[in-house]
């Protein structure tokens, strides 16, 4: 495993759960046991095989997930892909595991037969080992929000409930969100981020390699992406950020208790895990494990960055149409 291209599915620093509805995955370059790059890929509403093809196109070779039913492992099996799924938790903590042979794959493991009390179910995709930490590979794919384009709900499950494929015809094209010369280009910036007291939370010059996203389309988060959107090759730019312009505001509702007999799969928690549960719509979104007695547990919702005032250093180091 020293030389290899891993695909992870990607939603707000964290593994999307999934894998049917995935549109947006983080492609990881690995020489020598080490990332050297990374670069965003969108591919909502693609169908198994499609994507199956369209990962393999891209030089990846194995996948990291939450979620996968019986119909997409099919599909990525016989395109030669090797797939880690039943991760959870932070992207890049889950691809630094695979490198170091901490990470299991779970195979099939999502057919949505766990549907539970006050609109939640749990996903049950969590990594226990996986570490709090403010890294955020630059900002995130698409929300940061990190959810740039979106299927409008036209992608429905399969059987095997994460299925996905039912798009045509545009519904994955991204959407310029931030207009500027660079919007809707390929672009590729090193960048430093720092917190307010000179501490470096994530650094692309330290790998060696810039990150490479399609710039305005929501990919980053906002005051990022509205940064490069009007940058030229060359400049270097320092920008401080309010929570507004990075991960949002800290939200207090966002934290929330539940009786552990309405939660199934919750009994297996502890304070500190990580998580995903899904709303009343069936869409997956992470939490952290706050607190937990013999009869509830507190999750809380908010982003890990949510409330940090942020700065980075931003060099645009290419564009192409």
């Amino acid at each position: 495993m020293k030389n290899m291209k891993i695909a992870a599915t990607y939603d707000n620093g964290n593994i999307f759960q999934h894998f049917g509805r995935t549109e947006t995955f983080k492609i990881y370059t690995i020489e020598d046991n080490q990332i050297v790059s990374m670069k965003y890929l969108q591919a909502g509403g693609v169908s198994h095989e499609a994507l199956a093809g369209l990962l393999a196109e891209q030089g990846v070779d194995t996948i990291i997930c939450g979620g996968m039913g019986a119909g997409a492992q099919a599909a990525l099996a016989d395109a030669g892909l090797r797939i880690f799924s039943g991760a959870s938790g932070d992207a890049d903590d889950a691809v630094r595991a695979l490198l170091d042979g901490a990470l299991v794959s779970e195979g099939v493991n999502c057919d949505h037969a766990h549907e539970h009390a006050e609109g939640f179910g749990c996903g049950n995709h969590r990594d226990a080992e996986a570490a709090d930490s403010d890294e955020t590979s630059g900002c995130g794919g698409g929300c940061c929000g990190d959810d740039a384009s979106s299927c409008g709900g036209c992608c429905s499950d399969e059987e095997s409930g994460c299925g996905g494929g039912c798009c045509s015809g545009g519904c994955h094209e991204m959407q310029i969100i931030f207009e500027g010369p660079n919007a809707g280009k390929t672009v590729r910036t090193h960048y430093e981020g720092t917190f307010n007291d000179g501490t470096v939370f994530d650094s692309s010059y330290g790998r060696g390699e810039p990150l490479e996203f399609v710039c305005g389309t929501g990919m980053m988060i906002p005051g990022f992406d509205k940064a490069v959107v009007e940058m030229q090759v060359g400049d270097v730019v320092n920008i401080h950020l309010a929570p507004e312009e990075a991960y949002g505001p800290y939200d207090p509702n966002a934290v929330f208790t539940v009786p552990l007999d309405q939660l199934e799969g919750a009994a297996g928690l502890k304070a500190g895990d990580h998580a995903y549960l899904s709303n009343a719509m069936g869409q997956p979104f992470p939490v952290l494990v706050k607190a937990k007695d013999d009869k509830s547990i507190t999750f809380d919702a908010n982003h890990e960055m949510a409330g940090k005032e942020l700065n980075f250093k931003i060099e645009l180091v290419s564009v192409e149409d």
